[in-house]
């Protein structure tokens, strides 16, 4: 009977480790076959660069600039972002790196995985960062900062660094992977529309612009005499008024009583 109960129990472990294996191996992303690779990377959040899961992006830059990149991402998907930043000789000593990832929102997303802040030493050649975000909800809470469908933007940037170093030439190596694909899951709401940056910014009005000459008659021609009620114009009435009644009330005080 101890026979078949050591038995049924090692059946059970090797079959939930069979169950957890696919879940922990997970392969690191590749670049896709025929990928069209990226060379240049934003400077800020309205001109980070798009690019695509599975697109190679190798820049030259400088130590010091924040880089930017922009991807999309559906409900159900996992993505990890892998970047390597090769350094020059000669660094004067230590530097820590980052790369924060950014909904539609400019929310800060979490990484569940992944050297996200990395510190090497001066004699260092290169870093490597990786991150790995949760899965995209298809909804959720307006107060919750889970994952939603939408534009995604990368900021690659050094935090800490020797200010001797500013300015040393960089390469950069960045991949976007989707490692994980689950599509549309059974969440009971959808969002309505993904959340996208707003990149068009309003125009700039350079001409004057036109006064109504009907307001202009209407205007009272006496009312151009007196200045503008402003805030100052008040506190300066109310300091006076203050002044004077101090100025009484003290001359009262102070003031000898009459002889007769």
């Amino acid at each position: 009977m101890r026979t078949a109960l050591f038995r049924s129990l090692a059946a059970l472990l090797a079959a939930g480790g069979a169950a957890l294996l696919p879940t922990a191996a997970v392969a690191a992303p590749t670049p896709s076959p025929g990928a069209t690779p990226v060379n240049r990377a934003g400077t800020s959040f309205l001109t980070a660069t798009p690019i695509t899961a599975g697109q190679p992006v190798r820049v030259d830059a400088s130590i010091g600039d924040h880089l930017y990149w922009s991807f999309p991402a559906t409900a159900g998907q996992v993505h990890e972002i892998n970047a390597t930043v090769t350094f020059p000789k000669g660094r004067s000593g230590a530097s820590t790196w980052t790369v924060d990832v950014f909904d539609g929102l400019r929310r800060r997303q979490a990484c569940t995985a992944g050297a996200q802040t990395p510190t090497v030493d001066a004699t260092a050649t290169s870093v490597a960062l990786g991150c790995t975000l949760r899965e995209v909800r298809p909804w959720a809470e307006p107060w919750s900062a889970d994952p939603l469908p939408g534009t995604y933007v990368v900021r690659l940037s050094v935090i800490d660094l020797p200010e001797p170093d500013l300015g040393a030439p960089i390469d950069v190596d960045l991949l976007v992977g989707t490692i994980a694909d689950r599509g549309a899951s059974a969440d009971d709401g959808e969002l309505a529309a993904p959340l996208v940056p707003n990149t068009k910014a309003g125009t700039v009005l350079n001409a004057v612009p036109p006064v109504d000459p009907e307001a202009d008659d209407e205007s009272d021609p006496f009312a151009d005499w007196l200045p503008d009620l402003g805030s100052r114009w008040v506190w300066t009435g109310i300091g006076g008024v203050l002044a004077a009644v101090g100025g009484v009330v003290g001359f009262a005080v102070t003031r000898r009583p009459r002889r007769r």
